[in-house]
This record gives C-alpha cells, structure tokens and sequence, in this order.
C-alpha cells in the first residue's frame, strides 16, 4: 500500500482527524453507521441539542465524512463512504477487544 499523498490531500486528511477528535462529533459519526438518523433523534441520542447537533453535522458534511439525504421533512444523515466506515469499524473493534487478547507489556530491564 502506497502512503504517498500530496500536500494538500496530507492538509484534507488532518482535517478530517481533526474532525472526528472531538467526542461530540465522533459520536455524530458513529450514531450514524448502522442506520441513517435525522437531526433531532441524533441529537437526542448523543444528549445534545438540535442546533449543536446541526453545527458539528455541517462540518462533518463539508469533510466527506456524513452524507445527507432529505426524506420528506427531515435530513437524514449516514456514513456512506465504505473507507469510512471500515476504518471507523476497525478502530471500535480496536478499542473494545478484549484486553486479554492485547499484547502484554514488555518487561522491564533488570536494574544493574
């Protein structure tokens, strides 16, 4: 696999990371992978309001990472993209995996 991207697809890349660090919007993008989810219930779910949820969905829109869809009335939102999906999926399971199965520590050097 080649990691070789230019400057500005380095810049775009940053951004998107910088996007999903904060805990707010990463739980935007996750309550929207199993299933597309309106404004208000999104917001409902995360325990935020309407108008905060909307702002974060904005700039996830801007950045690729949630697509919209306006079904009637509402604007349901979904992550869409499958590079998206899969790397949020790998990291869930990274994070949740058993901590038995992670790699033990390696041991400290004796003391001379």
């Amino acid at each position: 696999m080649s990691l070789r991207i230019a400057e500005d697809q380095v810049v775009e890349l940053a951004e998107m990371f910088r996007l999903m660090s904060d805990p707010t919007r990463l739980r935007i993008i996750l309550a929207c992978l199993d299933a597309p989810a309106p404004v208000g219930e999104m917001a409902e779910r995360i325990g935020i309001s309407g108008s905060l949820a909307s702002h974060h969905l904005r700039l996830l829109r801007a950045a690729r990472l949630l697509q919209a869809e306006r079904r009637g009335r509402h604007v349901f939102y979904a992550v869409t993209d499958a590079h998206v999906r899969s790397m949020l999926g790998d990291m869930v399971d990274h994070v949740i995996e058993d901590e038995g199965e992670a790699d033990p520590a390696p041991a400290a050097a004796p003391a001379a």
